[in-house]
């Protein structure tokens, strides 16, 4: 049996080691962490957070909550690990970031999974066999310069590349998933490149701030979710008054420049505040700012605009500003954030930022299994592969670990059906859509659908990527109510929608579950 080598120690990569381990498949995970840090990280713990703490919705009528009950289903460790690091955080699904990555480390540990700490720099030996066999045949792409490869040209034989890696032994030696993350080093960054023979695409995904709650002004703040789910969130009301000056200050406020050749293509979920108050000075009070299911008990009355910090841990002594990802100086945080009424003296135990963020092209170098389509032995998982999110990154991971696992077994990897939400956003981004399967993103029906996507951004669980309801028949809901035989899915509509889509997705799942089942610890 093969080993199974998976690079990038994050979620995807630990969800992927862990499911092959599970199988009895021998599996090493390579963290380039502490030894090399990247310029968001703070910690060499595996699967560490580094943007928000909530994984979000844990309803099914949510895209992010049925993402969740599928991974349920598929028997995700890593979800398993963030239920048992939960705080409080209403419907949604929040950790503790250090107790998270101790479960994850718990669970790894439990399994055997070897972990080495070093940067790998360049792709298997394997890797570039196939390339040289020229799997894809493709005579713009570039040839491969890997140092089992050097010079190579398409049509290489196998014996030109016989020998042994320094890191990943003889070739051919085993299935490698790379999950190195939104943050990959330069290095791998340029082995993806040349063997996948297309450019890599950026973004910027930013870093909320984080306050202490002993110095919040608890007189300014009260307690509480949207309408009345619950007390797990401290809200900080705005008059119109507060409001504008506070917008002010943002659009005025100094930003950490950018280098020349760096652009900025920034993913709608995450953008950073100031971005949004840019597109409009009311773009906040409709956004992360917007007061509705909120009432201020002092006044009795909704306000202008809302501020809401959600714990950061378990004892609660840290909390985040929700939606406030920032590139603003340090200085401007404090500045205008103690703008924000119950900050006046807060004390900022860290402070918002941004980073690039790197991933494929995918649509053009994956197949729905994860795998190359340069190499079939290589798989891709997490943002990197073009998925964005969280839990999103789990599910990635778990689809490159138990396609890992077969390969390594013998087994042909399996395709999640797209009644799935994990099926659907993996068909999404390896571009298998067309017009016979109308579930496509909204943004994606203005595109030609081709073998590629001519613009490619990554993507987050969303209705929008499901096919449509065919048959007739009603939502779960539905049922309840008086009605006269049954409502034809085309009328469906809101959250009976979602319900009988979510429906669907969950008995899809659970027949997936059981064709990818192998032997599992």
């Amino acid at each position: 049996m093969s080993r199974v080598e998976v690079i990038g120690a994050g979620l995807a990569g630990c969800e992927a080691a862990i499911q092959c381990a599970r199988r009895g498949v021998p599996v090493r995970l390579l963290e380039m962490r502490p030894a090399k840090m990247t310029e968001a990280h703070e910690t060499g713990d595996v699967a560490e957070l580094v943007c928000s703490n909530s994984l979000k919705s844990n309803e099914p009528e949510n895209a992010h909550g049925l993402l969740k009950e599928e991974l349920r289903v598929l028997g995700s460790a890593l979800l398993e690990c963030a239920e048992r690091a939960g705080v409080p955080g209403g419907k949604a699904l929040v950790v503790d970031r250090r107790k998270f990555s101790a479960e994850v480390q718990s669970e790894l540990s439990r399994l055997g999974v070897d972990i080495e700490r070093s940067e790998v720099n360049s792709l298997p030996p394997m890797t570039a066999w196939y390339r040289a066999r020229s799997v894809v045949s493709d005579p713009h792409q570039p040839t491969v310069d890997l140092a089992e490869n050097r010079g190579q040209p398409h049509g290489g034989s196998r014996r030109a590349l016989e020998g042994t890696d320094p890191i990943f032994g003889p070739v051919g030696a085993g299935i490698t998933v790379i999950a190195t993350g939104p943050l990959t080093s330069t290095s791998m960054a340029g082995a993806l490149q040349a063997l996948l023979g297309t450019e890599h695409l950026f973004f910027y995904d930013a870093i909320a701030p984080i306050v202490s709650a002993e110095s919040l002004d608890m007189s300014r703040v009260f307690e509480g979710s949207r309408y009345d789910t619950g007390s797990d969130y401290l809200n900080c009301p705005m008059t119109q008054e507060e409001y504008d000056r506070f917008v002010t200050a943002l659009l005025e406020a100094e930003l950490y420049p950018l280098h020349e050749f760096e652009k900025p293509r920034f993913f709608e979920g995450c953008l950073p505040v100031e971005e949004i108050a840019r597109r409009g000075r009311l773009a906040l009070a409709f956004g992360p700012m917007k007061p509705v299911g909120l009432v201020d008990p002092r006044t009795g009355r909704r306000p202008f605009a809302v501020v809401q910090l959600r714990r950061e841990n378990v004892e609660g002594t840290m909390h985040n500003l929700v939606g406030f990802q920032t590139r603003l100086k340090q200085g401007e945080q404090e500045r205008i954030f103690k703008m924000i009424p119950g900050l006046e003296g807060a004390t900022f135990l860290g402070f918002g930022s941004i980073h690039r963020n790197t991933y494929l092209d995918s649509p053009k170098v994956l197949l729905p299994t994860l795998q190359t389509r340069a190499s079939p032995d290589l798989l891709v998982a997490g943002q990197l592969a073009g998925v964005e999110g969280y839990v999103e990154s789990m599910g990635a991971g778990l689809i490159a670990g138990i396609n890992a696992a077969r390969l390594a077994m013998g087994d042909e990897p399996v395709e999640v059906p797209r009644d799935m939400m994990l099926g659907s956003l993996l068909a999404y981004i390896s571009a298998q859509r067309g017009l016979e399967n109308p579930g496509q993103s909204p943004a994606a029906s203005t595109r030609p659908q081709s073998a590629t996507v001519p613009v490619f951004q990554p993507m987050n669980a969303n209705f929008g990527l499901l096919p449509r309801l065919e048959n007739p028949g009603q939502s779960p809901a539905a049922k309840t109510r008086p009605q006269s035989g049954t409502v034809p899915v085309f009328r469906l509509r809101g959250r009976d929608k979602r319900s009988a889509m979510a429906g669907r997705a969950l008995e899809a799942a659970r027949g997936f579950a059981l064709t990818a089942k192998q032997k599992r610890a």
